[in-house]
């Protein structure tokens, strides 16, 4: 279902109104407008499928972990909307292909694109890959601010969610997942 952005902006007009302010104002005139294309650009996620982006795939003899760090990801709060940020980190076992590396950033994007709880983005993308690639493993790690904890409630600011969703190999073996959390400390930011 696409984004209604006349329903947006006539939802943000009453918005405005409700919290006290005059949505025909110089300086609100056009926030309705501006609100609804945003959300059109930050929301979109539920209307792409990550598994079909994650269908451009080589065969590849490598067998080894393949990891990309540090990709980052903006997504919003489902209970507050309000944004959290961070990165990831996804890694994964190949079984005879690989994807092209910036899909794996894609797919984050996609998941990350759309209403969110951290813990289910975090699994949404180990399990996209998993049925994607069937590789032997994946694991995800995330770590993020929310904005609605720094600013609002609690109002701790800096302090960071992490989570991580690990399948196959990274879940059974102690080594693997060992491995993968080394190569992530190794110069990380």
């Amino acid at each position: 279902m696409a984004i209604d952005t006349d329903r947006v902006e006539r939802a943000v007009r009453e918005l405005l109104i409700g919290i006290g302010e005059d949505p025909t104002r110089e300086g609100l005139l056009d926030t309705p407008k501006r609100v609804a294309q945003m959300y059109e650009e930050i929301a979109g996620g539920k209307d792409e499928d990550a598994i079909r982006v994650l269908s451009t795939q080589f065969a590849e003899d490598h067998q080894e972990m393949v990891i990309m760090r540090d990709v980052p990801f903006y997504s919003m709060c489902e209970h507050h909307l309000l944004p959290f940020f961070g990165t990831a980190h996804v890694g994964y076992m190949p079984r005879g292909k690989v994807v092209g590396i910036s899909k794996l950033a894609r797919a984050v994007d996609i998941f990350a694109r759309r209403p969110q709880v951290q813990e289910r983005l975090t699994s949404q993308v180990a399990d996209a890959i998993m049925e994607a690639l069937e590789p032997d493993g994946v694991a995800v790690v995330m770590k993020a601010e929310h904005l609605c904890m720094a600013m609002r409630g609690i109002r701790k600011p800096g302090t960071s969610i992490v989570t991580s969703a690990t399948r196959g190999v990274f879940r059974e073996g102690l080594a693997t997942r060992n491995e993968f959390i080394s190569l992530l400390q190794q110069g990380s930011r």
